[in-house]
């Protein structure tokens, strides 16, 4: 089983995938850099000046009035993060279309795969049957 697992680590794939999720992990804090840092304050500033990070719905307990949502969860009040959601869906939607940008031009580079051989059509096997028997 201990040389399984070995040849199982040293096939490239896994180096390969390894590679990836690392990169993918650093690309993932600078998109949500992006959206925190520059995306939801303009956003923000459409709205006038509305902080979506802080927005919330208090469901059970009591949070003090204007508090912001760790302070709510702090006094023991049981939210839904709404805004913590939408800032989440943003970062999604940017990875998702950068993923797509990246694999669309990847494809683009790409040579198309060769086309499969065609083997003779029905009526050429036919004719070459009926030639055999006409033998």
């Amino acid at each position: 089983m201990l040389s399984e697992f070995k040849a199982f680590i040293a096939r490239g794939n896994v180096l390969d995938l390894a590679v990836g999720v690392i990169i993918g992990a650093a690309f993932g804090k600078i998109v949500s850099s992006l959206t925190d840092d520059v995306i939801m304050p303009v956003i923000g500033f459409i709205t006038g000046g509305v902080d979506f990070s802080n927005k919330y719905t208090v469901l059970a307990g009591e949070a003090p009035a204007g508090a912001t949502l760790a302070a709510a969860k702090a006094a023991g009040a049981t939210v839904i993060a709404w805004g913590s959601f939408i800032t989440a869906v943003i970062n999604f939607l940017i990875l998702a279309f950068v993923i797509f940008l990246i694999v669309r031009q990847a494809n683009k580079l790409m040579p198309p795969p060769p086309a499969a051989p065609t083997g003779p059509s029905e009526v050429e096997l036919l004719a070459e049957i009926r030639d055999a028997l006409k033998k």
